[in-house]
């Protein structure tokens, strides 16, 4: 693969990543919500799923290109459902005052990256459109995969990062903050619905 393509790719999954999400959104909602400690299993969760959801995309891409279209076609569906809950539910929460609240879960984040249709997307458009020309080999699409969700975690993490910023003035100020999240968050779902 010549290192111009290579550079695309890279580029591509930077961009990619790093804009507003699902996982990206509620990374930085939950730890304004909740803080680190316990918004920690979530994140767990939202890591692991992108790195399952990228390995079932390169075995995709790899073998069952003909039911792909199909299977996204109704992802986008649950998808757009899944993330119009998250808006409703990010509108209407409030900062974690009470210790004893329940910290956000695992299974909430890694589920979420199973309908967020964006991640789907992106695994498989960065190999089909970078990687495919060059090699259709199991192990090389799931490497770069594997490279998508390693960016992937780490723009989150950006996300986690700046939600610890700006915790303070989200106890003052949660009630813009979250119509502000929940309209990106319709701005994803109007973009994955176009």
């Amino acid at each position: 693969m010549p290192s111009y393509v290579l550079g695309n790719f890279f580029i591509y999954s930077v961009i990619n990543a790093f804009t507003p999400g699902p996982g990206n959104i509620l990374a930085l909602n939950t730890i304004s919500n909740y803080g680190y400690k316990k918004g920690r299993p979530l994140f767990w969760g939202i890591f692991a799923g992108y790195y399952v959801v990228q390995v079932i995309c390169a075995v995709f891409v790899f073998g069952v290109s003909t039911f792909l279209p199909n299977m996204l076609g109704i992802m986008k569906y649950i998808g757009a459902a899944y993330i119009l809950w998250l808006a409703f539910h990010i509108v209407f929460s409030k900062p974690s005052i009470d210790d004893e609240e329940k910290s956000a879960s695992f299974l909430k984040g890694f589920l979420l990256q199973f309908v967020n249709v964006k991640i789907y997307l992106f695994g498989i458009t960065a190999l089909t459109g970078y990687v495919t020309d060059y090699s259709t080999s199991l192990w090389v699409l799931l490497l770069f995969e594997l490279m998508i969700a390693t960016i992937g975690t780490i723009a989150t993490l950006t996300w986690v990062g700046m939600g610890m910023l700006i915790q303070k003035a989200y106890q003052k100020h949660y009630g813009v903050i979250n119509i502000i999240l929940a309209l990106t968050l319709l701005e994803c779902v109007y973009n994955m619905l176009k």
